[in-house]
């Protein structure tokens, strides 16, 4: 662990510290990184590098570490050590996995690392692997009270972990993985339906201690969910993606089903290695070693009994950043992203585009007052869309900065291309178009905003959450406020909202005639008459 420099930087006024990650992996060596804000106790990515150093490819005879690998391992880390350094950072975090690990002459390999380039690598076991890449994963995706099995396939491991909200009851490493079947098992490619049996076979029998492990530790009536993070699992997401009409922008948090994943498990494996190399989504290198990859995949959602899969971009890289934050006190324990992912990463945001946090959360309290208080009349959501409606309204105005006057088409930009963690891909959809169509005009056909939503349940809920926003922005007119709290009550054809204001005889008169621009619309829509009504 390379130290470089003491102390904080400033941001906005806020505390950040630099960290890079280093990743020695059987297949690739990565670096990421990371600006910590010590205040939000959370963490951005500001570089993620990748190099395809190949140190599973070891002397078949005493299994050590290739002079050439060890070279592309060198070379490589002492550019990602350059771009660390460059980045200001104040600590490279590195640790090395299962091809390291296993090799005769992996230490001498990292004692090399340090004598020439300084940094000092943790060699991790597979438990402690298993253990990064939760961390990784729980920092991006809420887990809740339901289990999740998280599944990594790397280069020479496949992890296999059992996790909620609260506690990871499973760690395992098997040693299995894409690299080393390609090397040991697969000579004739397109695989022959032989070879491809038999390397099911053993893929089943290589994990079946680790499968039987967490289902021994799942109870009869839960229903756990299955998360897939690494280079294949992304690979194969990305072709499964590609079938879409409107592929996502993202793979964070796309869902991938067993039938769709068969789908392109059955076409890879009938190509030759220059026929998967031709396909856009993967490259040259993964295109090589994807098969045994992806037959891992497959077989690992077979054993659990998974009929789908939920794709995570954080792994063990991002787990050495959540780890060296508990290690240096910035978090109480490793659950306390889980417990505010979702409102971390939208505070993240705001402050990042220099929204003025005060009234964006005013707004927020007045969309959240009008949803509680119009069930039945303005909405008939079961509740998924207050959280989608409270992100909206904290970033509706993060488009300002770029121009005043369609502000609310640029935050649709803005938040659309942005990361909101915890959010799968058709709720981050659903918060841009929120705050898309909080002002101006309605939803529109042409609208790629509204194109882009997938379902009518989600234009119903975006409809209906962007005319509470609406009516809430319409209430803060002023740089400051003006009334103490909002009274919403719904009368026959009537919505009345009560100001009960900061002062006596407090002027309403800009509030009355904000909410005039929305009552034909809120007529239009809801059929219902908007009333202003001052408490004396």
């Amino acid at each position: 662990m390379l130290q470089v420099t003491p102390g904080p930087s400033f941001q906005n006024g806020r505390a950040l510290r630099k960290i890079a990650a280093i990743d020695i992996g059987t297949n690739s060596t990565h670096l990421l990184v990371a600006s910590v804000d010590t205040e939000l106790r959370t963490f951005s990515i500001e570089l993620a590098e990748k190099s395809t150093t190949r140190l599973g490819e070891r002397d078949p005879e005493t299994g050590n570490l290739s002079e050439a690998a060890i070279e592309r391992g060198l070379e490589a880390l002492r550019r990602f050590r350059e771009l660390a350094l460059s980045h200001q950072v104040e600590q490279i975090v590195t640790a090395a996995t299962s091809a390291v690990r296993e090799a005769p002459n992996g230490r001498d390999f990292l004692q090399k690392i340090e004598d020439q380039l300084d940094l000092e690598v943790d060699l991790v076991s597979g438990p402690e692997e298993a253990r990064l890449i939760y961390l990784g994963v729980l920092s991006g995706m809420p887990f809740g009270d339901c289990p999740h099995l998280v599944l990594d396939i790397g280069g020479g491991s496949t992890e296999l972990i059992l996790a909620d909200g609260r506690d990871a009851r499973a760690l395992t490493s098997t040693r299995v993985g894409a690299v080393r079947l390609q090397r040991d098992f697969v000579n004739d490619e397109p695989i022959p339906p032989q070879r491809r049996t038999f390397l099911q076979a053993f893929i089943q029998g290589s994990l079946e201690p680790a499968v039987n492990k967490v289902l021994r530790r799942i109870t009869p009536n839960e229903k756990p969910v299955m998360v897939a993070t690494s280079g294949t699992a992304m690979a194969i997401g990305a072709l499964a993606a590609s079938e879409e009409d409107r592929p996502p922008l993202k793979l964070h948090g796309y869902r991938v089903s067993k039938q769709r994943l068969d789908r392109v498990v059955d076409r890879l494996v009938v190509m030759t290695p220059e026929q998967r190399k031709g396909l856009a989504p993967i490259n040259d290198r993964r295109a090589e070693i994807i098969v045994p990859g992806a037959l891992i995949l497959q077989t690992s959602m077979q054993m659990l009994g998974a009929k789908e899969l939920v794709l995570s971009e954080r792994a063990l890289r991002e787990g050495l950043i959540v780890d060296w934050m508990l290690r240096h006190g910035l978090l109480e324990d490793r659950f306390s992203f889980q417990s505010s992912i979702r409102q971390r990463t939208v505070i993240h945001q705001v402050q990042r585009f220099a929204v003025n946090q005060q009234r964006a959360e005013r707004v927020a309290s007045h969309a959240l007052t009008l949803y509680d208080n119009t069930q039945d009349h303005l909405h008939r959501d079961d509740g998924s869309g207050r959280d989608l409606l409270w992100a909206a309204a904290m970033l509706h105005a993060c488009g300002q900065h770029i121009n005043l006057s369609a502000y609310h088409k640029h935050s649709w930009y803005l938040i659309r291309h942005g990361e909101l963690l915890g959010y799968s891909e058709a709720e981050h959809l659903m918060v841009a178009a929120i705050a898309r169509y909080h002002r101006r005009s309605l939803p529109k056909k042409r609208h790629e905003s509204w194109q882009a939503l997938q379902s009518r349940d989600n234009r119903r809920t975006v409809s209906d959450m962007a005319l509470l926003l609406r009516l809430a922005v319409a209430l803060d007119r002023r740089p400051e406020p003006v009334f103490q709290s909002l009274l919403v009550n719904v009368n026959n054809e009537d919505l009345v909202l009560e100001l009960i204001g900061e002062k006596a005889d407090q002027d309403f008169s800009l509030e009355q005639w904000s909410l005039e621009s929305c009552a034909p619309m809120l007529r239009e829509v809801a059929g219902l008459n908007l009333k202003l009504k001052v408490q004396e």
